[in-house]
């Protein structure tokens, strides 16, 4: 059983506040998309209403990219989201930190710096020896309790996620229990039950459809994108050199053979694109598969016209979606017809629930709204669909009990 902030006594508590922030950065190396903050809003603006001293840890980016900068902004932001000051410390668990957590009153929130600045916390532990990083020994005397928000980062097994839940008494914040409380109960949502699959995580993509098939949980699994090709490929279709270039080039030639499989064992509850559209002389060009392959250079970008009629028939008598993935590359006005035309036709379901990181982008970029939930997790949330355990989420299971909250 997961105790959340209903179960947590907060006035005058120093909370340490686990959240996933990590947005794309401008060249300045400041925010360029506030959207994960404002997932977190409501979990930081309860905490702190309720006189918590609240201390966020989060990360930023990977070692060596371009995206790997330290949280000030990130505390500007959330500042400005919060109606009230943020601080922020350039520090994560040494004395400055420390210094920064306990001189923290009621009401007040404090930014650490950026979690991956420690090298430990790119590396994954079990939970026991996460406990002994020297980011968890440094901020386990100054805090009283850890809230973990951070779903999306919740497959994820490195110290700030479960190592600190080892030791403090721990809660899951407002994003990580509507999340769990959705993606955990998918059996229980209404039948015709479809996933749509697409974007380029092939591997995740078809462990998700062995898994959902097998168990009798889907009764359609719709292919676009990357994906898409792939089991095209399987199925024998000739997509040209270059489609097949990309695919290589990706390292997921061996999951030709996986979708092969799957659709020897499930191609009847398969849906294969029926046309795909490429780049040709600058625009548009949408060819039927008996049409294929396509011209020398020219890739599968997007689903056709055809295969976008066969899916919203599919659609239409579905009670439940689950969407993962872009249809294609719809970051090109001209390859964006699929995308946003699947995920409107979804909009229309009673239930439509969609994984987070690139589809939940492409959502943003192309202005569609209206689903029953938006998840803020990709790899999180296909871990869970096909019930993997997720380490961040066990660690919270197995937290040391917490004293009652007040009534």
């Amino acid at each position: 059983m997961i105790a959340t902030l209903d179960d947590l006594d907060v006035e005058g508590t120093t909370v340490g506040v686990r959240v996933d922030v990590n947005s794309p950065i401008d060249d300045d190396d400041t925010l360029a998309d506030d959207a994960r903050l404002r997932a977190h809003v409501d979990t930081l603006a309860e905490l702190l209403e309720r006189d918590g001293r609240v201390a966020v840890l989060a990360h930023q980016g990977r070692p060596g990219g371009d995206e790997f900068v330290s949280l000030e902004s990130h505390a500007e932001r959330l500042s400005e989201l919060l109606g009230q000051p943020v601080d922020y410390v350039d520090a994560t668990f040494t004395a400055a930190a420390r210094e920064a957590v306990r001189d923290l009153e009621d009401g007040d929130c404090v930014v650490l710096e950026n979690t991956r600045f420690y090298s430990e916390e790119y590396m994954e532990f079990e939970p026991e020896r996460a406990a002994r990083t020297h980011l968890v020994a440094g901020l386990e005397p100054v805090l009283d309790a850890y809230v973990n928000d951070a779903f999306a980062a919740a497959h994820r097994s490195q110290p700030s996620l479960v190592g600190l839940p080892t030791v403090l008494p721990s809660y899951a914040g407002r994003v990580m229990e509507s999340e769990l409380d959705v993606l955990g109960s998918i059996e229980e949502t209404g039948e015709p039950r479809v996933y749509v699959l697409g974007g380029a995580k092939v591997s995740d993509s078809i462990d998700v459809a062995w898994s959902v098939l097998e168990k009798g949980l889907a009764d359609h699994v719709l292919t676009a994108g990357v994906v898409g090709n792939v089991f095209l490929i399987a199925d024998g279709v000739d997509l040209g050199d270059a489609s097949s270039d990309f695919i290589y080039d990706q390292g997921y030639w061996d999951e030709i053979d996986r979708a092969a499989d799957l659709l020897d064992a499930h191609g009847d509850r398969i849906a294969l694109p029926r046309d795909v559209a490429v780049d040709r002389d600058g625009g548009r060009h949408e060819l039927g598969v008996n049409a294929l392959p396509p011209g020398d250079g020219e890739s599968a970008m997007d689903i056709g016209g055809s295969t976008l009629e066969y899916y919203r028939r599919v659609l239409e008598d579905a009670e439940t979606v689950i969407l993962n993935g872009p249809a294609g590359v719809f970051e090109d006005d001209r390859f964006e017809t699929g995308t946003r035309q699947l995920y409107d036709a979804a909009t229309d379901i009673p239930t439509s629930i969609v994984g987070g990181g690139d589809t939940a982008s492409a959502l943003r970029q192309l202005g569609v709204e209206g689903f029953s939930h938006v998840s803020t997790g990709g790899g999180a949330a296909l871990r869970m669909l096909t019930a993997e355990s997720l380490p961040a989420v066990t660690a919270l299971e197995n937290a040391p009990e917490q004293p009652a909250a007040d009534d």
